[in-house]
């Protein structure tokens, strides 16, 4: 049906068993161009060679923190290294591309917006710095705890010369190579300057159920019909269908001025 991208994330989806097996599974589907993996990073380099191996081409790990202390309290008792180790796993096993996804909340970790920007400075990755969606567990998100996009690239233009790169159609984030660096910033501002107008993402829960859009509430279960043994072509007609309900997005809930509410956890659709 034209997918041609794969993106594995979660929850976290080094805890699936044999996840190399599904890799593999997926790469041997006729029109697969890419797949991608968005994780953590703390299984990842026991995984590493056998993923590659499989057909997985490009990582996304989350480093939301440089600073220990503060590392663990983001992630409820995690430990830096362990990302840490999963990048050196990624760089060894020439994973590509490789991302860095960083989210950032004023009062947080938005003092370490330069820290995180010379990761991409002195190596060949790139860092993405993603505004704070109302996605959270706690749901604590409000708008006054963004940080803008804008305001991200002017902090790290202060001591760094970036150059602008084209958009490609339908991508999250606005990527920037630098002046005289290795790598690359990327800056996904889903909540001051949506790219819904291009949107063409479609998830698949772990449950088994299609979101069209992460900022609407609706959700169409493949489970009753794969476990009464439906024919590809009914699966096929409920996956257009839901793609043909795909929501105008945020960006239109923006421009009506209406507020933004929690929509669901970020954990139960992945990364």
């Amino acid at each position: 049906m034209g997918v041609e991208s794969i993106r594995l994330s979660g929850g976290e989806p080094l805890m699936r068993r044999d996840l190399e097996r599904l890799v593999s599974m997926i790469s041997d589907v006729s029109g697969i161009r890419f797949i991608g993996m968005t994780t953590n990073g703390l299984l990842l380099p026991d995984k590493a060679a056998a993923l590659k191996e499989a057909g997985l081409q490009g990582v996304t790990i989350s480093l939301h923190s440089m600073n220990p202390e503060r590392f663990t309290e983001i992630t409820g008792g995690g430990n830096l290294e362990a990302p840490l180790a999963a990048i050196e796993a990624a760089l060894q096993n020439e994973f590509n591309p490789i991302k860095i996804n960083c989210v950032i909340l004023r009062g947080l970790n938005d003092d370490e917006v330069m820290d995180l920007a010379s990761i991409a400075f002195s190596s060949e990755l790139t860092v993405r710095f993603i505004e704070f969606m109302p996605f959270d567990g706690q749901q604590t998100w409000r708008f006054e705890k963004v940080v803008s996009g804008d305001e991200i690239i002017t902090r790290i233009r202060k001591r760094y010369r970036l150059i602008p790169l084209p958009r490609e159609r339908s991508s999250t984030a606005r990527v920037y190579k630098f002046l005289r660096g290795k790598g690359e910033i990327g800056i996904i501002t889903s909540v001051t300057e949506p790219f819904c107008s291009d949107c063409n993402r479609i998830r698949l829960t772990a449950d088994g159920k299609i979101l069209p859009c992460l900022f609407d509430k609706s959700s169409y279960d493949l489970r009753p019909l794969l476990r009464d043994g439906a024919s590809d072509e009914e699966l096929s007609r409920l996956m257009r269908d839901a793609v043909a309900r795909k929501p105008p997005g945020v960006q239109t809930l923006l421009k009506q001025h209406q507020s933004l509410q929690h929509v669901r956890p970020m954990y139960t659709v992945g990364g």
